[in-house]
C-alpha cells in the first residue's frame, strides 16, 4: 500500500490518537520506553534518556581516565621543574651565575630584593590576619575598626598598617599606575594604527615597484654601464660558525664580476679563525671572484669602526652603492638585481632595506617567540613607515646604501653601539628617503640561547637611548618639517624606545604585585586581561602559524621587560654598559639551499684544480698552508647555562603576590601572577632556550 501523504499535519495541532501502550522489559540491561501513540516510537529521544547503567559507567570511567592523565601530566611537569630548581639552584650543577656587569644592574637587583622582602613580611601579616578573622582587606571601602574593637597588640599593629597603607602608600601607587595605564593605552593606540596601516597596504597592494627592465640597453657597446659599481661588505668578528656560509652566498651574487667588489672585514682576535677566513677568501679568489680580506689590528669602534675603516680605502670612490651583510646573512643570488634598480631615476633615495627571514625560527620556544616580534617589526613597523614616511631605522644588514648618502650624512660614527640607527637618523635629517622591500628576504639566524638573546636586546635598547641624547639637538635644529621632527622625537624615540620598556616593567612587574598588598590601588580587569591579549593578537598577526604561542608570547614579553628597562636606563644615563658590544653567538644552521650549494661546490672540484694550476707557486703554497690550518679542529669550550638573579627574584615576588591574591579571592589576578611568576622562574633558571647541560 502506498504511504499516505498528509501535509495538513504540519500545521495542525499536535493531537494524540490511539490507546497509549506501555512496554516494560524485565531485563535490567534494557531501558524503559513509554509509547504514547503510533508516531511516538519515531520521535527523537533525548540524549539523557536511553542510556543504561553500563554506558554511564563507561562514560564516567573515560572521563576519570582523562582527568587522571591531565593530573599526571601536570604532576610530571611540576616534578621536573622542582628537580631542575634543586639541581640548578641548590647543587649548582652545570650552571654559572650571570654576571651583573651587563647593565650595571646591581642597583635594580637591590631594589627588587627590597620589594621581595617587604612583600614576604606583609604576606605574613595578611596570613595571620586571615586566620584570625580580620578580613578588612576584603572590603573595598576599607573599614578600619574602632579602638574598642582592638584585640591585642598584633591586631593593633595590623590596624595601624591598614591606616598607614590607605593614607600614605595607596595614593602614590594609584597615581603611578594611572600614569602607566595612560602610557599603555597610547602605545596600544600606536600599535593599532600601525596594524591598520599594514592592512591598508595589503588591501591596496602598495609596494615599491621597478618600472620596465632596468638593465636593458639599446646600445650594445655600453651595456655594461647599466650595471652600476657595487661594493659588498661583510663585517665579522670571531664568526667561526657562519663565516663560510655568508662568504659563499655573497660570492654567488648575480652581478657582473667587473662591477662588483666584496670586502671581508674581519675583526677576529682569534688567529685560528683568521686563518679559516683567509682560506675561504683565497679559495673564492681562485675561482675568479673579486674579493679581498681586511683585518684590523686594533678593534676600535666595534662594527662602526670596522665599516669606517673599510670606506676609507682609496678604491671606494669608484663605487656608487654599498651592500652590507652581517656574518650570518645569506642573500639570494638575485639580491642586487631586486634592490639596486630602485635607485635608478630616484636621486633622493638613500637606502633600500630588505626583510630578514630565519633559518632556525622553529628550533626552540625562544626562537619562535623572537620570530613573532621580528615579523611584526618588519611587516608592520618598517613597511608602514617606509610607505607613508619614507623613513625607518636601518637594520644594520641586508640593505643597500647610496655611498653619496653615507658621505653627506657624516659616514659611520663610533659614538654609539647602534651605528645603523645613527646613520639612518642623520640621513633622514639630510633629506634622504628610504624604501623597505617586504618581498625581498635574506636568510639569517636568531639567537638560540637566552644568554645571547639577552645581550642582543641589551644592546638594541641601550643604544637608542644613548643616541637620543646625542641626536636631540640636531633634530631640533634641523631643517626638516615639524611633523617629521615630532615623529622622530615622540614616536621613534620616546614612545617605541623609552615608554614601551618603562611601562611594561613598571606596570606588570612592580605595580601589579604591589596592588595585591595595597588593594586600594587595584588595577582594572581590562588593563590586566583585555588590552594585553588584544595587543598580543595584533603582534602575532604577521606570523599566523604562531597563534598557539600567544599566551607564552605575552608572558615572555613581560619577562623581557626587566632586561629592556635596565638597558634603557643605562643608555639614557650614559652608564658604562651602554658602550659594550658583545657579538651575538651564532649556531651556524644550514638551510636546504645552503646544503644544495655545498653539494654543487663539491662537484666542481675538478674545475677548481684547473684554476689552481694557473696560479703561481707562492699562491699555491699559501693556499695549502691555509687549508691545513682549516683542518685543525678547534679545542671545544665547555658551555653551561646561567642563573639570572633579577629574574629569579622577580619570580618569587610575583609568586608571593599570587598567594596574597588568594586571600582576597581575586581570580584573574591570581592566574596572571601565577603564570607570570612561573615564566620568570623558567627564564631565571635559563630553561627558555638552548640547554647546554
Amino acid at each position: 500500500m502506498a504511504p499516505r501523504l498528509d501535509f495538513s499535519s504540519w500545521w495542525a495541532k499536535d493531537t494524540r490518537k490511539g490507546t497509549p501502550v506501555v512496554v516494560k522489559m524485565e531485563n535490567p540491561n534494557y531501558s524503559v520506553v513509554e509509547i504514547d501513540g503510533p508516531d511516538a516510537a519515531f520521535r527523537p529521544v533525548e540524549k539523557s534518556r536511553g542510556k543504561n547503567a553500563k554506558q554511564v559507567t563507561w562514560v564516567l570511567l573515560l572521563k576519570a581516565h582523562h582527568a587522571v592523565g591531565c593530573v599526571a601530566w601536570i604532576a610530571t611537569i611540576f616534578w621536573a621543574l622542582l628537580g631542575t630548581i634543586k639541581r640548578r639552584l641548590i647543587f649548582r650543577q652545570d650552571v654559572a651565575m650571570a654576571s651583573e656587569k651587563l647593565g650595571k644592574g646591581k642597583l635594580l637587583f637591590t631594589v627588587i630584593k627590597v620589594f621581595l622582602v617587604t612583600s614576604l613580611t606583609i604576606l605574613g601579616f595578611e596570613v595571620v590576619a586571615y586566620f584570625k578573622g580580620w578580613h578588612y582587606f576584603r572590603n573595598p571601602s576599607l573599614h578600619i575598626p574602632r579602638t574598642s574593637d582592638i584585640q591585642g597588640f598584633l591586631h593593633l599593629v595590623y590596624v595601624s598598617w591598614l591606616s598607614f597603607r590607605a593614607d600614605y602608600i595607596a595614593p602614590p601607587i594609584q597615581a603611578l599606575s594611572k600614569f602607566c595605564v595612560v602610557l599603555f593605552l597610547i602605545q596600544s593606540a600606536d600599535r593599532l594604527i600601525l596594524s591598520l596601516g599594514c592592512f591598508w597596504i595589503k588591501y591596496k597592494k602598495i609596494k615599491p615597484r621597478i618600472e620596465g627592465d632596468p638593465f636593458k640597453s639599446d646600445d650594445v657597446e655600453k651595456s655594461a654601464y647599466e650595471f652600476p659599481m657595487v661594493l659588498v661588505q661583510i663585517p665579522m668578528c670571531n664568526e667561526r660558525e657562519v663565516y663560510e656560509q655568508s662568504i659563499s652566498a655573497v660570492c654567488q651574487l648575480d652581478w657582473p664580476k667587473d662591477r662588483l667588489l666584496i670586502q671581508v672585514l674581519d675583526d677576529s682576535d682569534d688567529e685560528s679563525i683568521q686563518y679559516l677566513i683567509k682560506a675561504e677568501v683565497a679559495a673564492w679568489n681562485q675561482r675568479g671572484v673579486n674579493i679581498i680580506y681586511r683585518h684590523r689590528l686594533v678593534r676600535t669602534g666595534y662594527k662602526a669602526g670596522n665599516l669606517k675603516s673599510a670606506m676609507s680605502c682609496e678604491y671606494v670612490k669608484d663605487y656608487e652603492f654599498v651592500a652590507i651583510f652581517d656574518a650570518d646573512f645569506r642573500p639570494n643570488p638575485d639580491f642586487l638585481k631586486q634592490t639596486v634598480p630602485h635607485f635608478k631615476d630616484n636621486p633622493e633615495l638613500g637606502l633600500v632595506q630588505a626583510r630578514w627571514t630565519f633559518v632556525n625560527k622553529d628550533e626552540n620556544l625562544l626562537t619562535r617567540l623572537q620570530n613573532i616580534n621580528l615579523c611584526f617589526h618588519f611587516e608592520v613597523e618598517q613597511q608602514v613607515n617606509g610607505v607613508f614616511l619614507n623613513f625607518f631605522g636601518f637594520n644594520g644588514t641586508a640593505g643597500v646604501w647610496r655611498i653619496k648618502a653615507l658621505e653627506e650624512s657624516g659616514g659611520w660614527l663610533e659614538r654609539t653601539t647602534v651605528e645603523d640607527m645613527d646613520i639612518a637618523v642623520r640621513a633622514h635629517l639630510n633629506g634622504w628617503k628610504f624604501i623597505f622591500l617586504n618581498d625581498v628576504k635574506v636568510l639569517c639566524e636568531v639567537p638560540e640561547s637566552y644568554e645571547a638573546y639577552r645581550k642582543q636586546q641589551h644592546r638594541w635598547h641601550s643604544g637608542p637611548m644613548q643616541l637620543f641624547r646625542l641626536c636631540l639637538p640636531a633634530i631640533i635644529t634641523s631643517k626638516i618639517a615639524i611633523w617629521k621632527k615630532a615623529n622622530l622625537i615622540l614616536l621613534f624615540f620616546l614612545l617605541r624606545k623609552l615608554i614601551l620598556p618603562f611601562y611594561s616593567f613598571t606596570l606588570f612587574c612592580i605595580i601589579l604585585p604591589l596592588t595585591m598588598f595595597v588593594p586600594e590601588a587595584e588595577l582594572p580587569f581590562w588593563v590586566i586581561c583585555y588590552v594585553p591579549v588584544f595587543m598580543s593578537f595584533l603582534n602575532i598577526l604577521p606570523a599566523p602559524k604562531s597563534f598557539p604561542f600567544i599566551v607564552p608570547y605575552l608572558l615572555f614579553e613581560n619577562t623581557m621587560s626587566v632586561t629592556k628597562f635596565n638597558a634603557m636606563v643605562s643608555g639614557l644615563f650614559q652608564l658604562g654598559s651602554s658602550y659594550e658590544w658583545v657579538v651575538t653567538k651564532k649556531a651556524g644552521r644550514s638551510s636546504e639551499s645552503d646544503l644544495l650549494a655545498a653539494a654543487e661546490r663539491e662537484s666542481k672540484t675538478t674545475n677548481q684544480l684547473q684554476i689552481q694550476r694557473g696560479a703561481s707557486e707562492s699562491e699555491l703554497t699559501e693556499l695549502n698552508r691555509l687549508k691545513e690550518q682549516k683542518e685543525v679542529a678547534p679545542t671545544p669550550v665547555k658551555r653551561v647555562n646561567k642563573i639570572y638573579r633579577k629574574e629569579l627574584t622577580l619570580a618569587f615576588l610575583l609568586l608571593t603576590a599570587s598567594v596574597r591574591s588568594l586571600l582576597s579571592a581575586q581570580g584573574v589576578h591570581f592566574y596572571f601572577l601565577l603564570f607570570q611568576g612561573v615564566t620568570f622562574l623558567l627564564v631565571g633558571l635559563d630553561l627558555i632556550g638552548e640547554q647546554m647541560s
